[in-house]
């Protein structure tokens, strides 16, 4: 009978433990099973009975006994000639290990949806570079879509969204809220009125709108639904500051997050448009594999922004 090359077989019960096989080197290198107890920070009396246990084990004798000390038999020298070899293997695997570990609690990879981006990472990283100085961050913006596209993918450790949904295949946490407001330049007609913008008016009005797919159109998109939807844009634009500029310039009405535009109303750049009958909240979501638990870097992060992000 054949055996595919993909098959695996398991383990044999056979094959000693690596701490048994280092007590064997031990032995075999010291001529003393006390001297090689006392190497290993074990009691005599432990290292006998690890010793019979191991030969019980494997079916025959590894060492022979004199008041000289102890020696291998001849099946004893080649099992440590194996061992030797598989506790150097084992020592490549756990400096492997090691190097994985340390590559991952020094490294991290974010991406993070436009708005998260700009107006609330910068304060998070800060505070991560606080916490452990020693972290390399790479921050990637895009739209929602994308972040958690590039999350699925592995080519982000921790994604940031402001959507409304979660692809299947990641897990998400709330870490804080947000709202859009309308807002235009103060040179526009609706800079100056008093009675609120509803949603038939606002899905009758063409828009400075941004692109299908991110976080901010997704929420317009669920608000004007029942009334039919937003209208023909006058423009699309990938870019929060794009879209600013684009309002302040009176090219239009735009729906931006709060965050994004709190300068510029404060400022007076901008004028928020009242509105009314429309829910334009929305939650901030942290993203990562399903299956998978944040650790090390994106766990102190995922922390922080929990702590300090507006619920």
């Amino acid at each position: 009978m054949t055996t595919s090359p993909d098959a695996r077989t398991p383990l044999s019960h056979r094959v000693p433990d690596l701490g048994a096989l280092e007590l064997l080197l031990a032995v075999t290198r010291l001529g003393s099973l006390g001297r090689a107890a006392a190497e290993l920070g074990i009691t005599q009396p432990a290292a006998s009975a690890r010793m019979a246990g191991m030969e019980r084990q494997i079916g025959v004798a590894l060492l022979e006994r004199s008041p000289r000390g102890s020696r291998p038999t001849a099946a004893g020298a080649l099992v440590a000639e194996w061992a030797a070899q598989v506790l150097a293997a084992a020592q490549g695997l756990d400096a492997g290990i090691a190097a994985l570990r340390e590559r991952r609690d020094t490294r991290l990879r974010v991406s993070a949806s436009l708005t998260v981006a700009e107006y609330l990472m910068p304060g998070w990283l800060l505070a991560l570079h606080a916490a452990l100085p020693g972290t390399a961050v790479t921050l990637r913006a895009a739209n929602s879509a994308d972040v958690a596209a590039q999350v699925l993918a592995g080519e982000a450790d921790l994604g940031f969204v402001e959507g409304l949904r979660t692809p299947g295949g990641l897990d998400q946490v709330r870490i804080g809220a947000d709202r859009l407001l309308l807002v235009v330049g103060p040179r526009h007609p609706w800079a100056r009125r008093r009675r609120p913008v509803d949603g038939a008016e606002l899905v009758a009005t063409p828009l400075v709108l941004r692109e299908e797919g991110s976080g901010t159109r997704e929420v317009l998109d669920r608000a004007l639904a029942p009334y039919g939807g937003v209208a023909a844009p006058l423009l699309v634009l990938a870019s929060t500051t794009a879209l600013k500029a684009a309002a302040v310039s009176g090219a239009g009405p735009v729906v931006l997050s709060e965050l994004a535009v709190a300068d510029e109303l404060a400022r007076g750049r901008l004028v928020a448009v009242p509105l009314v009958g429309l829910d334009l909240g929305r939650p901030l979501r942290a993203l990562w594999p399903t299956g998978t638990r944040p650790v090390g870097p994106a766990r102190e992060l995922l922390t922080l922004t929990r702590s300090t992000a507006r619920t």
